[in-house]
């Protein structure tokens, strides 16, 4: 491991180590299931990774999809001893498992990797945040707008991107607490009016952002 300002953080992440290991998932594989021991923090290098929660009543619901540069699996450095959701792959991802000591560790010896996990947690945090606000006080269909500008990482450097055809009608319903028709319908209504372009990937336009944020008539407050 590189020590003081060489250290860089990212690379850490991406090579095999001490306590480190580089996985590969295809899609729709299972990186860890509710339940599982709690034993490794997880960063994602490629690909995509959805968070499934199922009830007592067997209920499955997703309630979080991560993209490459995000953590998951941190609950295990706050004493969880088993995994609280399941995460799998929504297409073919690189994956790097580190190990509880092996995190503690790096956390504790490099501030260059403690700043950026801690970024990470911050962010994390206040899009939980946001996410309830806009459960109790957004409709469905501002919702699903919301959703798509931040699957489309509309506010982020560079250019917004495509969301890839396997982000279905129905993991946009389930994050957004409504069925797979109404998702459909607005979906429809958002290409209609030129938000959105929806031919296999969605391409999704500034108009869309400014009817949000300025609570225009395209999108329902109610």
């Amino acid at each position: 491991m590189k020590v003081g300002a060489e250290f860089d953080p990212r690379s850490f992440l991406a090579k095999v180590g001490t306590g480190k290991s580089i996985l590969k998932f295809k899609k729709d594989q299972v990186v860890f299931a509710q339940g599982d021991t709690a034993d490794s923090v997880f960063y994602i290098q490629e690909g995509r990774v959805k968070v499934v929660v199922l009830s007592e009543q067997g209920k499955e619901a997703v309630v979080g999809i991560l993209e490459q540069g995000q953590f998951f699996g941190e609950g295990c450095l706050n004493g969880h001893q088993v995994r609280i959701s399941t995460t799998i792959a929504m297409q073919d991802c690189v994956i790097t498992s580190i190990t509880r000591p092996a995190m503690l560790a790096a956390l504790h010896s490099e501030p260059a990797f403690a700043d950026l996990f801690m970024k990470y947690l911050l962010t994390r945090n206040s899009r939980i945040e946001e996410d309830l606000i806009d459960q109790l006080f957004n409709s469905s269909e501002k919702r699903l707008a919301r959703l798509l500008l931040l699957l489309a990482n509309f506010g982020k450097d560079g250019n917004p991107q495509p969301i890839a055809p396997h982000i279905s009608q129905e993991t946009l319903a389930e994050m957004i607490g409504t069925t797979r028709s109404r998702v459909s319908f607005f979906m429809n209504k958002f290409r209609k009016l030129g938000l959105i372009d929806y031919n296999g990937k969605i391409q999704v336009h500034r108009s869309l952002l400014n009817a949000v944020l300025y609570d225009r008539p395209e999108i329902s407050r109610d």
